[in-house]
């Protein structure tokens, strides 16, 4: 067998990939076509790992026995077009690491809620005394701790990218928290092949392992009909529709949050939960179920749901100035994405939307524009589409930096209002990351005088 491991970016999965390769013996070579973070150049190097940036060498590529793909680099982009006609076999971070472990795996996957539903699973896990790492799109890299930092549970956060990649790997527990259009670029614009992607976190389960899932998503309802489940089903829904046999979580008419498993049934008031809105009643739900199926006890699960801090850029509270609050929810980079922040506003709303649009179709956070929003901001280069879709149902301002468009705010909320920050959009026409543009966007209002 060809010996020879080449990890395609040198970023944490990359370089957390790289490291666990040299590991296993093999001789290990990283090419990353941009240019490698500082801290992970110096990880190789100090792992006496050899690497290149700025381009790639082919030939040293496709001398490869098996390519480890970061999850950010398309199949169509002309070194994997490259590596597939070579024939060579590609696999994902996770896939690789998957293969040296043998620990519990607790896999999220959705279009929305990904995040907040894995931080707060490792949240509750790690409260009850759980030792569990956390990788994925959060955390650090699973090959790396796999390697170094070897942990009995994992949690780890997967988008349809990483699942691409995945073959034999298995999560015992797997939660698909919804299915709403995202990354269709990536999947020939087919919602189809998409939600088969989302659906590859199924496979290779057992009936011994447990599948959460919202059980009124209509994407994944349909995909259900015809998918192949092994593992035991675990769905969840707002309330149980009078059948409590229905679903494993749900809300009764007392406001009570019930969870069901093998463990017994728990129950917690709905108010007492740390996040609010209908979207992270759902991730509660789904955390709370992987909990339970984990083995955490009812009153350690009672307590880390009624204390999780919440997740940064996820309506993230920033600031209140003379009476109006400012939210950061600058991780809705789709329409699904504002729409459940718009569906937990109680006041009257500043929203502010725009960035790079992958396709966006407006109308379906329309009806609650219609409700909730006063104001709309477009924050971006190009914001005709927002422009000409909004105009002439609510006021509109369009502006093409990230200080005006939080001096349109201020102009237009007065105290009682909300001003959103949830843009419907990616970040990459002003900033370099969401991450990049709700830190700026904090760093603007807290700067407010």
């Amino acid at each position: 067998m060809n010996n020879r491991i080449v990890i395609l970016g040198g970023g944490e999965s990359g370089a957390g990939a790289a490291v666990l390769a040299k590991d296993k013996g093999f001789d290990v070579f990283v090419s990353d076509f941009g240019t490698i973070p500082a801290k992970y150049r110096d990880l190789l190097d100090s792992e006496g790992i050899a690497w290149e940036q700025g381009g790639h060498t082919m030939e040293r590529i496709l001398d490869a026995g098996l390519v480890v793909k970061s999850p950010g680099i398309a199949k169509e982009t002309p070194v994997m077009q490259a590596v597939a006609q070579k024939g060579i076999p590609v696999v994902s971070e996770i896939e690789f690491a998957g293969r040296y472990t043998d620990a519990k795996m607790v896999c999220i996957t959705g279009s929305n809620g990904k995040t907040t539903t894995t931080l707060l699973t490792h949240h509750i896990l790690n409260a009850a005394g759980i030792d569990a790492g956390l990788a994925g799109n959060v955390g650090r890299s699973l090959a790396l701790q796999v390697a170094r930092d070897p942990h009995p549970v994992y949690v780890i956060e997967l988008s349809s990218f990483q699942l691409d990649n995945m073959y034999d790997f298995r999560a015992d527990i797997a939660i698909l928290l919804n299915i709403t259009p995202d990354h269709l670029d990536r999947y020939e614009h087919s919602m189809d092949k998409y939600a088969d992607a989302k659906l590859r976190i199924l496979q290779n389960q057992r009936p011994t392992d447990a599948f959460i899932y919202w059980k009124d998503d209509p994407v994944t309802a349909a995909k259900l009909r015809t998918a192949t489940v092994t593992a035991a089903r675990y769905p969840f829904a707002k309330t149980d529709n009078g059948d409590d046999k229905d679903v494993a979580a749900w809300v009764d008419d007392a406001g009570m949050l019930n969870v069901r498993t093998p463990r017994g049934l728990f129950a917690m008031p709905r108010a007492e939960l740390s996040l609010p809105g209908l979207h992270n009643l759902y991730n509660s739900m789904a955390a709370a179920l992987a909990a339970r199926l984990c083995g955490v006890e009812a009153e350690s699960l009672r307590k880390s749901l009624a204390d999780f801090p919440g997740v940064e850029h996820r309506l993230e509270f920033v600031r209140d100035l003379d009476g109006v609050r400012w939210i950061n929810d600058s991780k809705a980079t789709n329409v699904a994405s504002a729409y459940y922040a718009l569906q937990s506003m109680t006041t009257p709303t500043v929203l502010i939307l725009g960035g790079k649009d992958k396709g966006n179709d407006y109308s379906e956070i329309l009806d609650l524009v219609r409700q909730k929003v006063k104001h709309i901001v477009a924050m971006g280069l190009h914001n005709e589409k927002i422009v000409d879709f909004f105009g002439g149902i609510v006021p509109v301002d369009d502006t093409h930096t990230l200080a005006d468009a939080v001096a349109a705010c201020r102009a237009a909320a007065r105290p009682g209002d909300t001003v959103l920050l949830s843009p419907c959009c990616a970040s990459f026409d002003l900033f370099t990351s969401y991450e990049d543009r709700g830190r700026r966007f904090k760093d603007a209002v807290h700067a407010l005088k």
